[in-house]
């Protein structure tokens, strides 16, 4: 119970701070950055239209055609989203632009709105509108969902370059940018970890190294060469940023030929690092 509560103020939450940004950043500077809020920027600078009234407009009917083509899986939450959102939009209408530069706006903008999608997200609902079209998409034309979501967001952005000026149509790219990469941050976190893949002949040497030097295990996965077919081992860890240069210290002392890769690694869990 209380992990429905969670994620239904999740939802809740995410939704108005989804509409402060629109308001205050995003429609003040006509940065139409994608989805049904993107739409309703259009249409509110060519017609002068409530943007909440035409994300309603909009919203209500692709849930309804969601539900009907793809089932009864979007669940109370998502519903909640989508009209709750634009009930946020209408009553945060009135505020006033934080700025009217539309670089600032679509960053700012970019930023605000996609923590309250990734808020929303973290509730394990959505808000509705494009999304839903896009799956849609997806289901009678075959196209994966990334390329319907871009094909969609993409036409937005065009109109808005036609509506507006080829200027904003740019700055709908960049807050569609910000926002995904919000969403991310806010999703996954940022990266404090780093993951190590290390291909060396000195495995044992070094699997010693690394557990007495770093105090971190070391996880052995087999491996074949691609050209020689030769059967390797290579060493799998995972240690936080500030044990990075340790690590490399270690691989270069025991082994200085060793091959390794590293990548940054989200949400860590177990032993050594978060709780699961």
């Amino acid at each position: 119970m209380k992990d429905t509560v969670s994620e239904y103020l999740f939802v809740i939450v995410g939704a108005a701070i989804i509409a402060v940004g629109f308001n205050v950043f995003l429609l003040p500077n006509q940065v139409a950055s994608g989805g049904v809020s993107g739409i309703s920027t259009i249409l509110n600078g060519l017609f002068g239209w409530n943007a909440g009234i035409i994300q309603y407009a909009f919203n209500i009917p692709l849930f309804i055609a969601g539900v009907l083509v793809l089932g009864k899986k979007f669940g109370v939450k998502s519903f909640i989203g989508t009209i709750t959102l634009p009930a946020f939009v209408i009553l945060t209408s009135g505020w006033e632009p934080w700025t009217l530069n539309p670089l600032l706006g679509a960053i700012f903008g970019g930023i605000v709105v996609g923590s309250g999608l990734g808020i929303v997200f973290k509730g394990k609902a959505s808000t509705g509108g494009t999304d839903l079209l896009a799956q849609i998409i997806t289901k009678f034309t075959g196209l994966t969902l990334g390329t319907s979501v871009l094909m969609i967001d993409g036409i937005i952005a065009v109109s808005a370059a036609l509506v507006f000026d080829l200027e904003k149509g740019l700055y709908a790219i960049i807050g569609l940018y910000v926002t995904t990469k919000t969403i991310d941050i806010i999703q996954l976190g940022f990266s404090q970890s780093k993951m190590a893949y290390i291909i060396t002949n000195m495995e044992e040497e070094m699997r010693e190294a690394i557990y007495r030097e770093v105090n971190r295990g070391v996880t052995k996965l087999p491996a074949f060469g691609g050209y020689t077919g030769e059967e390797k081992t290579f060493l799998m860890v995972v240690v936080y940023q500030t044990e990075f240069t340790k690590l490399k210290q270690v691989v270069k002392m025991v082994d200085p030929t060793a091959f390794v890769v590293v990548s940054d690694a989200y949400e860590v869990l177990g032993e050594g690092f978060k709780r699961v």
